[in-house]
């Protein structure tokens, strides 16, 4: 409870991460490991929505850090250093999935890719995640997902899986906070319409 406290304060304020940012971007191995510690839990689930694939999430989440440490000198606000390591991350995970739908067309996939439930030997944070991430659950979701368009479904996806503010999925995404309204406002009201998803959710929850 406390953890998930402290990164909403941190998430919250940008400007408490900024001296940290400062002190990463002069070299600070450790200022960037305490920004992997706080944000690290975020882009695995973000990742782990849009691949529900615990092994690949894993990994993507070290490829996202290991980026945003090489590119750290290209930031230009340090207060913004959330919306721009989403932007890092929502980049990189498109990058993956076009690959592997690439790779897909032509057969190349090998076992352990095509394996969709994410069960086995994980890490605790994955197997936690696991458990929460039942079939039934994603396949409503998924369901909702297709009968948004892209953008709606990004912007939904990051407003309400991923938390981050409008101004944060603006910067995520290089749209204007205005834009971003629009596109979340549709996709609202889209899915007060769904009915189906409106009695699963209140079934898991009862």
């Amino acid at each position: 409870m406390n953890q998930k406290q402290n990164h909403a304060r941190v998430s919250d304020s940008g400007s408490q991460i900024a001296p940290v940012v400062e002190q990463a971007r002069a070299g600070s191995r450790t200022a960037f490991e305490q920004l992997v510690d706080l944000f690290q839990g975020d882009i695995f689930r973000m990742a782990y929505y849009r691949t529900r694939s615990s092994m690949d999430a894993e990994d993507l989440t070290q490829e996202i850090f290991m980026q945003a440490f090489k590119n750290l000198d290209r930031l230009r606000m340090a207060e913004r250093f959330r919306g721009w390591l989403f932007k890092i991350a929502l980049n990189r995970i498109r990058d993956f999935n076009r690959k592997k739908k690439f790779r897909a067309l032509f057969g190349a996939l090998d076992d352990n890719d095509k394996v969709a439930q994410p069960y086995g030997e994980r890490s605790d944070r994955a197997e936690a995640l696991d458990k929460l991430m039942i079939q039934d659950f994603w396949k409503q979701v998924g369901m909702f997902l297709d009968k948004l368009s892209r953008m709606e479904r990004e912007v939904f996806m990051l407003r309400f899986m991923d938390h981050l503010s409008i101004k944060e999925i603006s910067q995520a995404m290089g749209k204007s906070e205005s834009t971003v309204k629009t596109h979340l406002y549709r996709s609202i009201e889209k899915f007060k319409k769904e009915h189906s998803m409106r009695q699963f959710l209140q079934e898991a929850t009862a």
